[in-house]
């Protein structure tokens, strides 16, 4: 029987309305699940990006090269030398970024070479700079020595997170670089001023009036303390003493600091007494000595860690 009018759909008019609500349906979960997959995959990308973005970073930063090094320290290290009257460093071009250095003339017997390795934070390298600075100016002037001295950045460690050996170093680099005349009195200030470990140590404008006090004066000094022109080198340098063989000597590399070398020979007598150093020096020069044993005290490279 023929339903009358308005009393519903018809079983095909229902059933054909099922087929669309399920068309419908099955279309809307495609496309939800298509969206699903598309976001998932931009993710794994934007991921994937992330990742290469970081490592390309990472890589960029290991190949960019260590800073080149302060004019007249092509070897690591400033040699003073004097002509009876004044002192005056030799002159070098800038040491390349991670370029080898050239090591300096080995000293003669009339002429000795007195090398330091230092860290101006090294209570050691204080001692043994305090009891012998005049006597070494002294020499230096006279021109009866080379002088040569090697700052290092190894006790960072023991500054509060200021980093004082580095800067320390990078302010005596400065004055190699712009005032190399004024460097042997700057570093007798560093050590007449010097920080005990584990404090703070100088700020960079402490640094500055201290060079400026000893007569480093130049008017771009400043500004390479305060930008640490020479931090790079100061690591590169630091490295290298601490693993290379020291030039003109046996020393296989420095195991504490104060390093000190006369004609390539270790110093290991008293931090304390510029007697008995003066002697070692006599001796060395003469012949007379190929070491000295004694024990003196010394800032050990192992302890605290670089």
């Amino acid at each position: 029987m023929t339903p009358s009018p308005g009393t519903g759909d018809t079983k095909r008019e229902r059933r054909d309305a099922a087929r669309e609500k399920a068309r419908i349906t099955r279309e809307a979960e495609a496309k939800r699940r298509r969206r699903n997959k598309w976001f998932a995959q931009g993710g794994l990308v934007l991921g994937t990006l992330a990742v290469i973005g970081v490592i390309a970073l990472v890589i960029t930063r290991s190949l960019v090269p260590a800073g080149p090094g302060p004019l007249n320290m092509a070897s690591d290290g400033l040699v003073l030398s004097g002509d009876g009257t004044t002192v005056s460093a030799a002159s070098t071009d800038a040491l390349a970024a991670d370029a080898t250095p050239t090591a300096s003339a080995a000293g003669t017997a009339e002429k000795p070479s007195i090398v330091v390795y230092l860290d101006y934070m090294c209570p050691y390298c204080g001692q043994f700079d305090t009891t012998n600075a005049e006597q070494l100016a002294t020499w230096v002037s006279q021109g009866s020595v080379d002088l040569e001295i090697h700052p290092l950045g190894f006790l960072d460690n023991a500054s509060l997170g200021t980093k004082y050996s580095t800067r320390s170093a990078n302010a005596f680099a400065c004055v190699a670089n712009y005032q190399p005349e004024a460097a042997l009195d700057v570093n007798t200030a560093l050590f007449a001023q010097q920080p005990a470990e584990n404090t703070s140590g100088l700020t960079d404008d402490e640094l500055i009036t201290l060079v400026q006090g000893a007569g480093a004066d130049d008017s771009s000094i400043p500004a390479c303390i305060t930008d640490g022109e020479f931090t790079d080198w100061v690591a590169s340098a630091t490295e290298r003493a601490l693993n290379d063989p020291l030039p003109n000597s046996d020393e296989a590399k420095v195991t504490g600091t104060p390093t000190v070398l006369v004609n390539g020979q270790k110093y290991g007598g008293s931090l304390t007494d510029a007697t008995v150093f003066a002697q070692f020096v006599s001796e060395v020069a003469s012949g007379e000595s190929t070491a000295d044993t004694s024990t003196g005290g010394a800032e050990s490279t192992a302890s605290p860690t670089p």
